[in-house]
């Protein structure tokens, strides 16, 4: 058994490894094992560095029924807290902790355990991607976590994970995009390869709020930044007045017009005259039905 303990761990296994000796036989032998003790909710807190940032309310809903109805079967995972006495950070099952106190439940079970930063983040991802729970950019930043702070290369994850170095790869470059289309993929509203495409976008804000408004699938995605990169698209986007081009435009103009594009889900140029403190700023609409939305949103706002 000390021989089993001192033996390191390698990242794949390490959910199961953690879970092998308290996953119950059944729910009557969960609460007795001599493994588990139960606290107070009130003195366990999230991981900080937890991947997932966001819980699905419903999901969350269904599970603080069940939680209500049955209790917590399954016991947390956590570590004491260093300098801290009686306080716990949650390693494994948040959305336990949050369920029962969603439920009225103020007691947990939970099993107490020694781990490292590295280990309990590597746990934390582990677990979310082993049961689907996290978003691709919630992964991804779980992935450049475990790279900038312990030093892993993309060939470790791989390896350890079980996962390809491409899928790896294709899911960091999702962390170069506007945080308005990374916001976007967190939010459901665009899926993992909806951003993969968009990666290599001229204009991703803008193109993603396209997508978005005519619900384009990735397929259809792909051909319009493929269109989006091709000369005549070029061509067709420069501005012709005599105003300042877009090339010319500052950092500030620009994030103004991408954030009045992911807003509008229209394309939205911003040009001032030079010298001036005068200028226009045109909205390009494909439809009349976009035009309708873009006027009720306007008289919305008087």
């Amino acid at each position: 058994m000390t021989d089993k303990k001192e033996q390191r761990r390698g990242l794949g296994r390490g959910l199961s490894a953690l879970m092998a000796d308290i996953e119950p036989d059944s729910e009557a032998t969960t609460a007795s094992s001599r493994s588990t003790r139960v606290l107070p909710v009130e003195q366990l807190e999230p991981n900080p560095n937890q991947p997932r940032r966001q819980f699905d309310a419903d999901a969350l809903d269904e599970l603080a029924n069940s939680v209500r109805s049955k209790g917590v079967i399954q016991p947390l995972i956590v570590r004491k807290k260093d300098g801290e006495a009686e306080r716990y950070e949650i390693v494994a099952g948040e959305r336990r902790w949050r369920a029962a106190q969603k439920a009225g439940v103020h007691e947990v079970p939970v099993v107490v355990r020694e781990f490292t930063d590295e280990d309990v983040l590597e746990i934390a991802i582990i677990e979310n991607i082993q049961r689907a729970d996290l978003n691709a950019i919630e992964e991804a930043a779980g992935y450049e976590q475990l790279m900038t702070r312990f030093g892993h290369t993309q060939e470790k994850l791989a390896k350890e994970l079980g996962k390809s170095r491409s899928h790896i790869a294709n899911l960091l470059r999702l962390l170069t995009l506007p945080d308005v289309v990374k916001h976007a993929v967190q939010d459901g509203k665009l899926t993992a390869g909806h951003a993969r495409a968009l990666v290599t976008a001229p204009d991703p804000v803008f193109l993603a709020g396209d997508i978005v408004r005519r619900g384009l699938s990735v397929r259809e995605t792909e051909r319009l930044v493929k269109e989006a990169h091709s000369p005549t698209a070029e061509a067709n986007t420069k501005p012709k007045s005599k105003t300042a081009s877009a090339g010319s435009k500052d950092a500030d103009t620009k994030a103004l017009e991408a954030d009045l594009a992911a807003a509008l889900g229209m394309k939205v140029s911003i040009n001032h005259q030079a010298g001036k403190e005068a200028g226009s700023l045109t909205v390009s609409y494909d439809s009349l039905e976009d035009l309708d939305a873009l006027c009720m949103l306007l008289s919305a706002t008087r």
